[in-house]
């Protein structure tokens, strides 16, 4: 494995580039601890370089038919095939997911360059005759030009090559992607996948730069639209900026999902569908479960699971296909989470669970935290209020279903619900009366997004929509013809004829 640190370079138009910037950004092995890496933090110069090689590709890519387009898309579904283990490899090296979750991290990169290969269809616009009378009415689909996708360091591949980059080129736009200086090596390879594929020079480009030079997406006269994945104050920010120089804006933020656990609950089978959407990678996910809000006559019985369960989980490197738990992204982050658990501990939060201090045999250097399990969390404090993001889960409980509507629907970042319970109108009532992203019932499944159906988050937690058709919406423009029937103005010559045959001649004269 390697553990040199190397210089990185950008992508623009089609090749590799070395930046002429003084300042370079550690890229590490969070289950060693090792830097492996150096990310360029980009000049001015060279992040408008990238813009003026999408501006440029665009005229030529947008016109190209779409079924010739979609060709790249499927040797590029092909290529992504061949390479699974290797990508798996690359982004769990670099970002600290175990085996399985980092290959879902990049197999969902396939899954929506799969749908990405209907955009011959997608793109077929509606068309209606005798819109009004002696008109045709027809609408058609078209690019907007150059997009910007500025991507978290949470998911190196599905985020930034997966819910950005497939619609925007197949539906004939360019883009220039900000990969997130943490983590940028999956974007990288799979960039040159993307040329491998044949995808011409300029289409996609890749920077990696920091927050001055990343304004530059927000503002340049040549980009038309810009998609954001991070936190809520970064995102209202850009959508701030964006929309007021006259840009589209997707923008997906943070969240604070919970989970609703009546006393009818399964209750083994939920302790673990909670524990796996916790802990799972490492809790640095905006699809993660930070909080459950319990019933509370069976608080204590779901507490005791969870703090079982949890315990059993095997902490490990990433690469370890043993291994269940990884570690965070790098030291920072781990104080960061430390201090929150420190918080609810002085909050009067009962600690079930302290992952702090752990270490793994041979990695003693890599930045692991254990689960971390808060019972008797109140609302008001704020490790049940705010976004964490690691593997620390408070639980609240409640006394009856009218108070636990009430907290859920108090809170800003409903992005995703889970609902535990064997009663149907329970359910729906709480389904229905709490807003919500995306929601489960009976599991807690973190990629509720499937490139087929649109989602996107509510208040604080996003700002339009991806995947589906409002994926789509967002790198296309609608254009509507109004078209006057050639045949209106032409007399009719022939013996009188019923209203009812006039208009069949009508129309066979059109």
């Amino acid at each position: 494995m390697e553990t040199t640190a190397r210089k990185l370079k950008y992508w623009v138009n089609g090749k590799w580039h070395e930046s002429k910037t003084a300042r370079y950004m550690d890229c590490y092995n969070p289950s060693t601890g090792e830097v492996i890496a150096q990310a360029p933090q980009c000049t001015a110069e060279e992040v408008e370089s990238a813009i003026a090689a999408a501006r440029d590709a665009f005229p030529l890519w947008s016109e190209t038919p779409a079924n010739k387009r979609v060709q790249v898309l499927f040797s590029m579904k092909t290529l992504l095939d061949r390479h699974l283990d290797e990508l798996t490899l690359l982004l769990a090296t670099e970002n600290g997911k175990v085996w399985d979750e980092a290959m879902g991290d990049v197999l969902k990169v396939t899954e929506v360059v799969e749908f990405a290969c209907g955009i011959p269809h997608l793109s077929t616009g509606p068309a209606l005759m005798n819109a009004t009378k002696g008109y045709d009415t027809t609408q058609y689909t078209e690019p907007l030009g150059v997009f910007a996708g500025i991507a978290p360091w949470n998911f190196p591949a599905m985020i930034p090559m997966g819910w950005m980059a497939p619609l925007c080129i197949a539906t004939g736009n360019t883009m220039v992607l900000k990969a997130a200086s943490f983590v940028p090596q999956s974007s990288m390879r799979i960039m040159e996948l993307w040329a491998e594929a044949g995808l011409p020079p300029g289409v996609l480009n890749l920077v990696t730069c920091g927050r001055g030079e990343a304004e530059i997406l927000l503002r340049h006269p040549d980009v038309k639209g810009v998609s954001f994945v991070g936190s809520t104050s970064v995102g209202r920010h850009i959508y701030a900026t964006a929309a007021a120089n006259g840009k589209r804006v997707q923008a997906l933020t943070e969240a604070k999902n919970h989970a609703l656990v009546l006393k009818d609950a399964a209750l083994e089978r939920t302790a673990r569908g909670i524990m796996n959407a916790s802990c799972g990678c490492a809790g640095e996910r905006c699809m993660a479960l930070p909080v459950v809000v319990v019933e509370e006559s069976v608080a204590d019985a779901l507490v005791a699971l969870l703090a079982t369960y949890m315990k059993e989980l095997r902490v490990g490197p990433a690469y370890d296909r043993t291994s269940q738990l990884g570690p965070l992204i790098n030291e920072d982050h781990r104080k960061y989470v430390g201090e929150w658990i420190a918080k609810g501990v002085e909050e009067g939060a009962k600690l079930v669970l302290d992952g702090r201090g752990l270490t793994v045999k041979g990695f003693e250097k890599g930045f692991y935290l254990g689960p971390t399990l808060f019972d008797h969390v109140m609302p008001g404090m704020s490790v049940g209020d705010r976004e964490i993001f690691g593997p620390v889960l408070p639980v609240l409980p409640y006394r009856d279903l009218d108070e636990a509507v009430r907290f859920v629907r108090s809170r800003p970042k409903p992005l995703a619900l889970y609902v535990f319970t064997e009663r149907r109108a329970t359910r729906d009532r709480f389904l229905l009366e709490v807003s919500f992203g995306g929601g489960c019932v009976n599991d807690a499944i973190v990629h509720l997004a499937t490139p087929h159906m649109g989602f996107g988050g509510v208040g604080d937690s996003g700002m339009g929509a991806y995947h589906g058709r409002t994926g789509f919406d967002t790198f296309t423009h609608y254009k509507s013809i109004l078209d006057k029937k050639s045949w209106v103005d032409l007399p009719i010559r022939y013996a009188p004829f019923t209203q009812a045959k006039e208009r069949v001649l009508r129309l066979f004269l059109k």
